[in-house]
Order: C-alpha cells, then structure tokens, then sequence
C-alpha cells in the first residue's frame, strides 16, 4: 500500500479503514452492495443508450416499471432468471457472469 503522501490514504486503505478487511462481514456486505449498485447502473446505462424508458424496458421484458427503478436504484435484490430476461429480451444483450476464485 504505497503512500507518496502522509496526508493521502489510498482507496484500498479506505476501505480496510471504514469496512474491515477484505473477508470480513462487513466488508463483504460492502462489496456485495457495491455489485448491486454496478448492476443497477449498468441496466440505467444501456437502457438510456437505447432511448428506452423504464416503462418501455418493463414491456419488453415482461416486468414493471416500479421493478426496474428499484433494480436501477439498488432498492430490490433481483433474481437470476429475471436479470437475465432483462438483459436478452429487454436490452438484446447475453449476461455472463464469472465467479472468482
């Protein structure tokens, strides 16, 4: 963790700081909750870069609106099948996901 400066803290340093070590409960339920948020934005991104409204999103893949501003605003925890209808029917986009080891 290299400092050039006493007076600056690196962003890794932060978060051990305010959340705990990587591993710890707090820690993970941190970065869980900053996943979600990435997801969120993701759908808000390329669902803008489509022209699409939420209500049009919502229509195309079969859910509501209310549901897709709770996902784009990290307020509902979202399911697999769901996410993925989202980005094939919705978006016309493939979801991959990785696990890391």
């Amino acid at each position: 963790m290299k400092k050039t400066n006493s007076n600056l803290t690196s962003f890794a340093d932060h978060l051990d700081e305010q959340y705990g070590k990587s591993g710890t409960t707090i820690r993970e339920a941190y970065e869980e909750g900053f996943e979600a948020f990435k997801l969120g934005v993701m759908i808000q991104e390329l669902r803008k870069e489509q022209g699409l409204t939420q209500e049009q999103l919502a229509e195309k893949c079969g859910t509501t609106k209310t549901y897709i501003s709770r996902i784009e605003n990290n307020a509902s925890d979202i399911r697999l099948s769901t996410l993925m209808r989202i980005f094939r029917e919705g978006l016309g986009r493939n979801l991959r996901l990785s696990v890391d080891i």
